[in-house]
């Protein structure tokens, strides 16, 4: 038999040709293989060219091809890479040459190959063969989110004791990280609960020397109590886990427990899998964990070898804090053996189409301490012709300048890159710790460049999220001061401090407490009254809102600003009984946090509120109990667990600067990549517990599956507590090691993320502390490569010398300062002056030019003086004249209630300043013109009636009047969003004047039964053709078909499609997402389904559940398909002559071909048409 060469392959498929390295793991013999692939070094496309070789050769059908990664995404990705080139070769000459009957090219037009992620594979063979355990069939498999949930109600309603001052949420944290261990590992409870008895009687009945105190020191207690802590755990988890199988559900670590169970204990399942599939591919496999290794070894690693390629790179393995076991990559050799039992051969992929020479010089300088120690990893290099880097490294002296830098760099190279390509560059910040992200964010919007903080926990530090969560936080907890303490003093309601001080101290007398006094009488009762007393008693700054007492203790204003305020509240509090997300989007409502929001340019304060919204909906949607205070405590494990909540699927994003912690960065690339603060006990980081002796969550080195790779705890029989001691101490310190050893991992991620920029920085002063940080280890390493290497691969900018020994911190010695009440237009208060300005001159030009003059006051009314003119000294409204002055001791002020949500500090949380954004410029004039003709038809009274109408609102009523009619007339200028999905782009061509209406101010569509038997038919059709995926909002299939069939015909529906042309076609692949940029504007849709045509083209097919248009809209509808179109072709990599559109629609059976759809072209022009099409009101 003859086999066709990688070459020859990739020049029938019009494919670059491989290089060397990858040829060679194309055509690996039919056997185990490893191959370990640096980062950007192609794996992917290598992958791929295996298995089209592998079928070109008829070694397997595709069908016969198992693939496995650990992300939906990455899944698709290497899916579609598959099928494109599994398409390209049925339409080549090749097959003829190497098959002249024709089987496999009828193969490779029939079957598909299986790409599936890990834990998606475990759930289809416990699905498949779960009554051999026995699980029954039918579970649910539970989410992140709805784990958490069931975990939390089990935490929360647990009435024995657990011997713990941790919160709830904590609890829960460690419930479900002990529970993943646990089923990770394979160990049984049991065993866990006599490995803490050992080591307790261990250290308690070890003998103390003669210098040695009674009592064990307070190290060894900690250890202990970590221990009992991890087993009084183990009646809560056996709850837990019955809870589970009570509701017929399991997690994801019950689902590879399992299934790694069914393939070690029951080998008719291994057997069965291994004469299903002919050839494995397993990627990333440095990041499989115990329960993962044990599974496929079980598998396809024992009986005769066959073709499974490992592919993988112990350089970035840097998940062994969730459970990644980075020795399973070594232990491929000889967990998959070839032929004769030998160690599966070994290849490398190191030649690097992502990162440029100086990003690699770095970066193999950083790995190298891995080789030095063991790594069994070669140098990456460059590829051919691969242009140059920019790589700066800069220490300043303190964090504010190392912000200023990061900022000032980022936005001239993104500036650059605008200049050159006109398009922005793709950029990231990779943060080791998510509570930099604000500050992060906050210096690049100075710098007016778009932002996105990626993840729960960056999301809720931005201002409007965290007002929200602030109110319904005081809604459940009248105790969170802090949380109705922001609400008070926002932008809203600026309470002054007097005011402040007053509500306080009327939340001590509702609480009880006595008024403060110098003089005490009574010394037993005042400490009596110093105890806190039951929940129910206390009462906090909300309860005080509700009732805050005499009018006489605080000002007019304020007093007026506290009953609004606690009026909202009582209102809300009577609606809690809603369903969560309707509830959340009440409280935005009701408390203006929506119109608040608009006030932040650019619609990034609505942004973040809608992805807020979506996180509510998730949450909800997850379990149909849940409930507000589930709710806070989730979002409380999001952003303080810095390892708590996964942040999901990451995607690149083009047009802003996204912030995003390292290990969410693995597997993905950007042009320009700043690594900030590799300081001391940033990066490499500090861990309070640093390893299972004292955290709780983490199992003991030797009762995990990898233990044999772990440092093992030796305490000789008969030690005396010094010795013990001592050996706690070396175990903790080779696991220090071993963390570090990580931590080089994760920078060497950091740094090969970057396609042409990078910045790395550090400063010596920290915000605040009296302790220098200065550059860690990794910082001084690279610092050393740029001053001794004969050609550095990059510049040190600027490189600042230590402080003196007697030099303090220039920033917690500065006298900080804010605004009370805080100004609610920030910096932006003189661009909103000078606005004002230019209105106020157009107005006179106006007036001056019209037969009826209006007449243009000097000044500003009184009552919008305040949102114009920079404040005065003076605080915005004055206490009573016979009050003294706001408290004197109101510094001093400490929290009469507990708060259990908040660090313990003053009664004022800091409230973040207003952050500029960046404003189209385009944004500047039309505003101005809407202010003048909106008054230019104003009928000005007469002078003699101002005594009849001291207040002005006959002027004020004219106004509005003459706007009201001036609108029939005139159209409004609407700034068009970042992004378009594809039913807006149906609108635009249209009714564009709809489209900005809808744009102008987004309202939700009224429920329609139509557009959901539509959801339901494309529902049932998805599950016909066995797919499933998520889908947005504006995705929703069958929410644009405005003349669905009604709920009684949906059977008729059915009926129909099966009797109709596509019934019989299996699709090539179906609710396909997608987002391509037309003329610098993100489209996004999702195509119905996608079916490959004998020709070798395709034919995107959209369903319809309406009624066949009319002509006339035709042209517009069919944007749509334009837009599929090209979507596909890029997708496919296909020319776009080659792909065909059409509606079918189902009640009429009637399909419909536009054949003169737009092109690229066109629908540039038709994006290009919107600043001329403006909206009439």
């Amino acid at each position: 038999m003859s086999f066709a060469s990688p070459f020859e392959v990739a020049t029938a498929l019009g494919l670059p040709k491989p290089t060397a390295e990858q040829a060679a793991v194309v055509a690996a013999p039919i056997e185990p293989a490893l191959v370990v692939a640096g980062a950007g070094a192609g794996k992917t496309e290598t992958m791929a060219a295996r298995v089209v070789w592998l079928v070109a050769n008829g070694i397997v059908t595709p069908d016969q091809v198992l693939g496995l990664t650990f992300t939906r995404k990455a899944a698709r990705q290497l899916a579609e890479r598959i099928r494109l080139r599994l398409r390209r070769l049925a339409g080549s000459g090749l097959l003829d040459e190497l098959d002249p009957s024709g089987e496999r090219r009828a193969a490779v037009l029939t079957a598909e190959p299986v790409v599936l992620t890990y834990h998606a594979y475990a759930g289809r063979l416990v699905t498949e063969h779960g009554l051999r355990l026995p699980v029954e069939p039918g579970v649910r498999l539970l989410t992140e989110t709805s784990s958490w949930q069931l975990a939390h109600r089990v935490v929360s309603t647990w009435t024995e004791d657990l011997d713990t001052d941790k919160i709830p949420a904590t609890v829960t944290g460690y419930l479900l990280a002990l529970a993943g261990e646990l089923g990770e590992h394979l160990v049984r409870p049991e065993a866990l609960r006599e490995h803490a008895d050992r080591l307790v009687a261990v250290i308690e009945n070890a003998p103390k020397t003669k210098r040695q105190k009674d009592g064990l020191p307070e190290k060894l207690r900690d250890i202990i109590a970590a221990q009992r802590l991890r087993v009084n755990l183990l009646p809560l988890l056996e709850a837990y886990q019955q809870r589970k199988r009570r509701e017929a559900a399991m997690d994801f670590a019950d689902q590879m427990s399992l299934a790694a169970r069914l393939a070690s204990e029951h080998p008719e399942v291994a057997q069965g899998e291994r004469e299903r599939y002919g050839a494995v591919l397993l990627d990333e496999y440095q990041d499989t964990g115990h329960a993962q290794r044990v599974l496929l070894r079980s598998l396809f690693g024992r009986g005769e070898p066959m073709p499974v390629t490992s592919v993988g790179d112990p350089a970035q393995a840097i998940y062994g804090w969730r459970g990644a076991s980075a020795a399973n990559l070594p232990r491929f050799t000889t967990d998959f053996p070839g032929p004769e039992g030998r160690p599966a051969t070994r290849y490398g992929l190191l030649t690097s189409f992502r990162n440029p020479p100086e990003v690699l010089t770095l970066a193999n300088a950083v790995s190298g301490p891995l080789r030095d120690a063991g790594l069994e990893v070669d140098e990456l290099r460059a590829r051919d012709g691969a242009g140059p880097g920019d790589v700066r490294l800069a220490l300043l002296p303190d964090v504010r300048q190392e912000l200023d830098w990061l900022a000032d760099s980022v936005a001239r190279q993104w500036q650059e890159h605008l200049d050159e390509n006109d398009t922005p560059p793709t950029a990231a910040v990779l943060v080791r710790r998510r509570a930099d992200m604000g500050a992060i964010a906050a210096a690049l919007r100075e710098r007016g460049l778009p932002v996105e903080v990626v993840g729960l926990g960056g999301l809720l530090d931005e201002p409007e999220v965290r007002d929200l969560t602030s109110a319904l936080r005081v809604l459940v907890n009248p105790l969170a001061g802090t949380a109705a303490a922001r609400l008070l003093t926002g932008s809203r309601w600026r309470v002054a401090a007097f005011d402040l001080a007053a509500l306080w101290q009327r939340a001590r007398e509702l609480a009880g407490a006595p008024s403060r006094q110098s003089v005490v009488d009574d010394p037993l009762s005042v400490l009596a009254d110093a105890l806190p007393g039951e929940h129910a008693e206390q009462a906090g700054l909300a309860d005080a809102l509700d009732d805050p007492g005499d009018p006489a203790a605080y000002s007019p204003e304020g007093y007026r600003r506290i009953r609004r305020l606690g009026g909202e509240l009582a209102a809300l509090r009577r609606r809690l009984d809603q369903p969560l997300s309707e509830l959340v989007a009440d409280v935005e409502r009701t408390l203006l946090l929506d119109i608040e929001s608009m006030a932040r340019p650019g619609g990034v304060g609505r942004a973040h509120l809608d992805a807020f919204a979506d996180v509510v909906s998730d949450f909800a949607a997850a379990s149909p109990s849940a409930t507000l205070p589930s709710l806070l405590d989730y979002l409380y494990t999001a952003e303080h667990a810095e390892d708590g909540l996964e942040p999901g699927e990451v995607e690149v994003a083009e047009n802003r600067v996204q912030i995003l912690t390292m290990h969410s960065a693995k597997g993905l690339e950007w042009h320009i990549v700043a690594v900030p603060h590799v300081v001391k006990d940033v990066f490499p980081g500090r861990r309070k517990t640093s390893c299972w002796l004292k955290a709780v969550a983490e199992l003991p080195a030797d009762l995990r599956g990898d233990a044999a790779d772990l440092p093992t705890l030796r305490i000789p029989r008969g030690s005396d507590r010094k010795e013990v001691e001592v050996a706690l101490d070396l175990h903790a310190e080779e696991f220090e090691e071993r963390r570090l050893i990580e931590e080089r991992r994760l920078l060497y991620v950091a740094l090969t993320r970057s396609e042409h920029s990078l910045l790395v920085s550090g400063h010596w002063w920290g915000e605040t502390g009296e302790k220098v940080k200065g550059p860690s280890p990794f910082l001084v390493e690279i610092h050393e490569l740029f001053k001794t290497a004969e050609d550095p691969p990059g510049e040190i900018v600027t490189w600042s010398g230590p402080p003196t020994d007697d030099e303090a911190n220039p920033l917690s010695s500065e006298v900080k300062t804010a605004q009370w009440p805080a100004d609610p237009l920030g910096r932006r208060r003189q661009a909103v002056v000078d606005g004002a300005e230019m209105v106020l001159a157009a107005l006179d030009l106006r007036a001056r030019a019209s037969a009826r003059p209006v007449e243009v006051p000097e000044e500003l009314p009184e009552d919008l003086a305040g949102l114009v003119e920079p404040p005065e000294d003076e605080p915005d409204y004055e206490p009573p004249e016979d009050e003294p002055e706001p408290h004197d001791d109101l510094a001093g002020l400490e929290e009469p209630p507990e708060d259990e949500w908040d660090e313990p500090a003053s009664v004022i949380e800091p409230v973040p300043e207003p952050v500029v954004e960046p404003v189209a410029e385009p944004l500047v004039e039309p505003v101005v013109g809407q202010a003048v003709e909106s008054l230019v038809d104003e009928e000005v009274p007469p002078e003699d009636e101002d005594d009849l109408d001291p207040e002005g609102w006959s002027r004020d009523v004219d106004v509005l009047l003459a706007e009201r009619a001036a609108a029939a007339n005139r159209r409004e200028q609407v700034t068009m969003p970042g992004h378009l999905s594809v039913s807006q782009l149906v609108e635009l061509a249209a009714d564009p004047d709809q489209l900005a209406r809808r744009l102008r101010r987004p309202l939700p569509f009224p429920p329609n039964p139509m557009a959901r038997r539509g959801t339901a038919f494309h529902t049932w059709l998805e599950k016909r053709f066995g797919a499933s995926r998520l889908l947005d909002l504006d995705e929703l299939p069958g929410a644009a078909d405005d003349g669905a069939a009604p709920d009684t015909e949906l059977e008729r529906l059915q009926r129909a499609f099966l009797a109709s042309e596509w019934a019989d076609r299996m699709p090539h692949d179906v609710e396909v997402p997608f987002e391509a940029e037309v003329d610098g504007m993100s489209v996004r849709g999702r195509m119905d389904a996608v079916f490959a045509d004998p020709d070798g083209g395709w034919t995107v097919v959209d369903w319809k559940t309406g009624a066949v248009p009319d002509a006339d809209k035709l042209p517009a509808l069919s944007v749509q398909l334009a837009a599929y179109r090209l979507a596909w072709a890029a997708l496919a990599g296909a020319e776009v002559q080659s792909v065909r559109a059409a509606f079918h629609y189902v009640q009429h059976d009637h399909t419909l071909r536009p054949t003169d759809l737009l092109d690229a072209e066109g629908l540039r022009a038709l994006i290009r048409s919107v600043p001329d099409r403006t909206a009439r009101r």
